[in-house]
């Protein structure tokens, strides 16, 4: 018989985010299907709160690894908190979300452990008595279902394939694990953390809204002249405005090798489709792009999809988005911006 250890790494306000919620309500939902109960695996500076505002979720034990030196994201007190807390609740399966800090960790815990991984996960359902998994593959364009006899099994799952676990705050009773340490001390120490304000984030992956920038915004317009300058105005108030999250293909990305200019914002991280990461907002507006399947494929997930385009005949006019405004986006932005004001 399994036994369930849900896995996650607290924010660093020390309370759990969206994606660490949804793999907490695939755990639950996988145990229960087994019918058999689960565990609370938490890692931080402290737990004690995180594990109070999900007390009520039906847990049967929970276990705690803190300290100042799992505040940050680091391979080995991570990886060694992960395998401690594995081998206290002596679980067969672990589950945690596939945030960029536990997808880096979760794999090599695995193999530390003598067990299997899969990573990205978008279901699990169990066939006959057999917990079962769906993972994309080819860039999204095959899914397959796949269960492992090997223990323990690993499995990060994908953020928007479930919805969050609700929070149910109460008392939890935190047993305190003891991870060990590697004996000639940490190496890679974190001396401070850099990042975008709020205002100038692109990337936000909880946002209700993808806005995907294709490559005719940096080509010549009507008039014959490129306006490079203008559509980076454009796309930045726009994303401010609306609070959106910004998408683009890898040939936009990778303009300036062939000698073009780039957007000065846009880097590797914001590549959708084969060669970038499958999001999954609630709705998705794609502008000057020609809407082939290698960038179509990875925003196949947004619940709800619409383009703006000079050519009625591109791909996007051909079921790849739920509704296509044949107009220029510079204007249309232009005017969707002064409504918003």
């Amino acid at each position: 018989m399994d036994t369930i250890l849900f896995v996650a790494q607290t924010e660093g306000d020390a309370s759990l985010g969206k994606a660490s919620l949804e793999a907490l309500n695939a755990a639950k939902s996988l145990a229960g299907e087994l019918g058999v109960a689960f565990s609370v695996g938490l890692v931080g500076v402290t737990v004690q709160a995180a594990a109070d505002s999900i007390a009520g979720c039906g847990a049967q034990a929970f276990f705690g690894v803190s300290g100042d030196e799992f505040a940050q994201a680091r391979y080995a007190t991570d990886a060694a908190a992960l395998a401690a807390l594995a081998k206290a609740a002596g679980a067969t399966i672990v589950i945690g979300a596939a945030t960029s800090r536990m997808s880096r960790v979760l794999p090599g815990v695995a193999a530390r452990l003598d067990g299997r991984s899969d990573t990205n996960v978008t279901a699990l359902t169990v066939a006959g008595d057999k917990p079962t998994v769906t993972r994309w593959h080819y860039r999204q364009r095959m899914s397959a279902e796949l269960t492992r006899p090997e223990r323990p099994w690993f499995i990060s799952v994908s953020p928007g394939c479930f919805a969050p676990c609700s929070k149910q705050a109460a008392t939890a009773i935190v047993t305190p694990v003891m991870p060990e340490l590697p004996t000639g001390g940490l190496r890679a120490k974190v001396t401070s953390i850099i990042s975008p304000s709020a205002e100038e984030q692109t990337i936000r992956p909880d946002a209700a809204l993808l806005f995907v920038a294709g490559a005719g915004w940096t080509k010549k317009q009507a008039d014959g002249a490129a306006h490079l300058s203008e559509a980076e105005e454009i796309i930045l108030q726009f994303l401010s405005k609306a609070q959106a999250s910004l998408g683009t293909s890898k040939s936009l990305v990778d303009l300036s090798g062939e000698g073009q200019q780039v957007m000065r914002f846009l880097t590797h991280m914001h590549q959708v489709g084969q060669t970038g990461s499958t999001p999954r907002h609630a709705k998705g507006l794609a502008t000057c792009c020609h809407g082939e399947e290698p960038h179509t494929v990875g925003w196949r997930f947004i619940g709800e999809r619409r383009a703006v385009n000079l050519d009625p005949n591109c791909g996007w006019a051909q079921g790849k988005a739920d509704v296509l405004y044949v107009a220029d986006a510079f204007e249309v932005m232009r005017a969707l911006i002064k409504i918003m004001d």
